[in-house]
């Protein structure tokens, strides 16, 4: 028997002031004992709206509408709450993706072990704290820290105790829910490796849900895709990785690549979801498939059994059915592509390099902080360490290292919001580090420009487009308001929204994250810089748009011969990006280089470290995700 068996499920959020939004829509799904399956996804596909669904977590105002969830053959969903409260814990657990702040800041970690254990088991004391030592032992905690409070932990350390927490009264199921999201690269590696190694040891079984396709593949035994509150793929990991059945699927595994390959490219898939408050009664991912057939556009497709796993896709269960009376489909050749759009190295700017003017150098720069320990003493921190670069216009050069590198103090001192301890700071013949008052500063300002990591904050939600792009042409640019509202609709055209109008007049609630981030580039545009710093422009994105927005930094780069600075922890975007590549490790600048060079040549060990943290996925020779060519051919071929 299936130890979590969910059926037909439907969760709608339903205020009286708005239109219901149906979250999730007739999910079917089991996990037996000890399996771990992947739940992946776009941002709003309803995802961890299903997780919290099906451990009665949900908050007002969803609630599930329909269907039902079983627990070892136990309706849960009528459960009563004092009876479901008993199970929570011993029976289920549950780790999200914001958990690593959920422990009480004034309770050291011992007692919030205490806490749960106290009141779940018999435990004695003693044998309260000697679990609790053995429990962070398995998450790669020195007991030690169990007198710590949480503020004196690093986040990946706090989610380590979450996870540890979870498996104290030896659940037989956990959900773990974006449980890496916002650690450093490494530290999320060393968490997966460290639960996968748990959950073989225990045998619990586990709901892994994310929006990082790579690492779902990676881990899992069988992986789960949801589109529009809909499950439209479900097979074995393996199997996923060689044939994706849905074309949904096909584009999220296109994002990726292995960027040592000797040419890069990754695909995104153009378009954004349906709005659920207005569900599709046909297939809802029709609107941006390139393979999609006249019946795609009139039927829902069911959820039907094909091939190693289960799809809804009109298109592939033709294909399926043919196959299975002509028997020849394995022949077929590799056809095009599920998704057209694609950014690589031999379409962006580094095809064909021009060696730039030197807009700034930066020279020998050092930065250090104090921290303090207790009421007198303070311990030096060399955030930034000898570190010297030149940009130059027309080219991009890529900042590379996990959190706490010193990536964005580089970035804080290069914009003129704080200054080194020493070294220099060029902009043509200006000393930025010399900057004292405020309107010099807001004039170097002027030429160089910032783009954030979060597009989702970084635009205020009460004002239109066009209001957050004119503003600051007429306070600071000295335009008038006709004047200011031409430049913002060529702004739009330049960062590909268009028809600009229309896009104009919307409220940033109204725009998919790929469309925010334009804006936001937008906006830094709008003074006309010399140099652009880009944080971690993508880190918040699906990775389904992210090579759109890649593509449209490059576009910049070659066509306004902009100087960019691109911060990032991500070595495949570096590589398609960058031309020249700095990798930090705790301040220092350890290899620079050659992106290409760099990547497929390591001499550091730390570079080797991230490389070695990307996912591994089945690559072909030019670096993208192995196409299904042997199993079932491309769906193109079934029409």
């Amino acid at each position: 028997m299936a130890l979590l068996e969910v059926e037909n499920l439907d969760i709608t959020y339903e205020t009286k002031k708005r239109t219901p939004l149906q979250a999730v829509r007739n999910v079917t799904f089991s996990i037996e004992p000890g399996e771990f399956v992947g739940l992946v996804g776009e941002s709003g596909s309803g995802k961890s709206t299903l997780g919290s669904g099906i451990l009665r977590l949900l908050q007002r105002p969803g609630r599930i509408t329909a269907g039902s969830v079983r627990f070892n053959g136990v309706d849960i969903t009528t459960m009563p709450e004092e009876k479901l409260r008993a199970m929570r814990w011993s029976d289920f657990s549950s780790v999200f993706q914001s958990s690593m702040n959920s422990l009480n800041p004034v309770m050291r970690i011992e007692a919030q072990f205490q806490d749960v254990m106290e009141q779940k088991t018999d435990m004695s004391k003693r044998q309260i704290h000697d679990r609790i030592a053995q429990l962070l032992q398995m998450v790669k905690i020195d007991p030690s820290f169990m007198r710590f409070y949480p503020h004196e932990l690093s986040g990946g350390m706090k989610q380590r105790v979450n996870l540890a927490l979870a498996l104290a009264l030896q659940p037989k199921f956990v959900l773990l829910d974006e449980p890496t999201t916002g650690l450093d690269v490494l530290v999320q590696k060393e968490i997966m490796h460290n639960l996968r190694e748990l959950q073989r040891e225990q045998g619990f079984a586990v709901l892994l849900i994310s929006h990082d396709l790579g690492t779902i593949l990676e881990v899992s035994d069988r992986v789960m895709v949801m589109y529009a509150g809909e499950l439209v793929e479900d097979q074995p990991a393996d199997s996923m990785m060689k044939h994706a059945i849905h074309p949904y699927t096909d584009g999220l595994l296109g994002s990726y690549a292995d960027p040592a390959a000797d040419i890069v490219e990754i695909t995104y898939i153009p378009g954004r979801p349906p709005d659920l408050t207005r569900p599709p009664t046909a297939c809802p991912y029709a609107p941006r498939c390139p393979e999609r057939i006249q019946i795609c556009v009139e039927q829902k497709p069911p959820l039907v059994s094909m091939w190693d796993g289960k799809a809804a896709c009109h298109v592939a269960e033709m294909q399926w059915r043919q196959s299975q009376t002509s028997g020849d489909w394995h022949k077929s050749e590799p056809g095009p592509s599920f998704v057209e759009a694609a950014f690589s190295e031999a379409s962006s700017h580094k095809a064909n390099p021009v060696e730039g003017a030197e807009v700034m150098r930066v020279v020998n720069v050092s930065k250090t902080y104090h921290r303090r320990q207790g009421f007198f003493k303070s311990t030096p921190l060399n955030a930034v360490d000898d570190v010297s670069f030149t940009l130059r216009a027309g080219r991009v050069t890529g900042l590379v290292g996990q959190s706490g590198s010193g990536k964005s103090t580089i970035a804080r001192l290069v914009t003129a919001i704080e200054r080194p301890d020493s070294g220099e700071i060029w902009f043509g013949e200006t000393r930025v580090d010399k900057l004292h008052n405020s309107g010099a500063v807001r004039e170097y300002l002027k030429h160089v420009q910032y783009v954030f990591q979060d597009p989702y904050s970084a635009l205020n939600p009460v004002h239109t487009v066009m209001y957050l792009l004119s503003r600051p042409l007429i306070n600071f640019g000295g335009l008038s308001e006709r004047q200011a509202q031409t430049k913002v609709l060529e702004l739009l055209e330049n960062v590909g929204l268009s028809p600009a109008e229309q896009f104009a007049s919307k409220n940033p609630h109204q725009l998919s994250g790929g469309q925010r981030q334009r804006v936001v580039i937008a906006r830094a545009l709008a003074p006309e810089p010399e140099i652009i710093i880009a944080d971690e422009p993508i880190s918040s994105l699906d990775v389904s748009i992210r090579a759109e927005i890649l593509q449209l930094l490059d576009k910049l780069v070659r066509d306004h011969r902009i100087a960019m600075l691109y911060i990032t922890h991500d070595l495949l975007s570096a590589r398609l990006l960058s031309d020249e590549i700095l990798v930090l490790n705790k301040g220092k600048v350890v290899e620079h280089g050659p992106a290409k060079q760099i990547i497929t040549q390591p001499r550091d060990e730390y570079t080797r470290l991230l490389l070695e943290a990307i996912p591994k996925l089945d690559f072909n020779a030019d670096g993208r995700v192995i196409p299904s060519a042997t199993e079932h051919p491309p769906i193109s071929q079934a029409r």
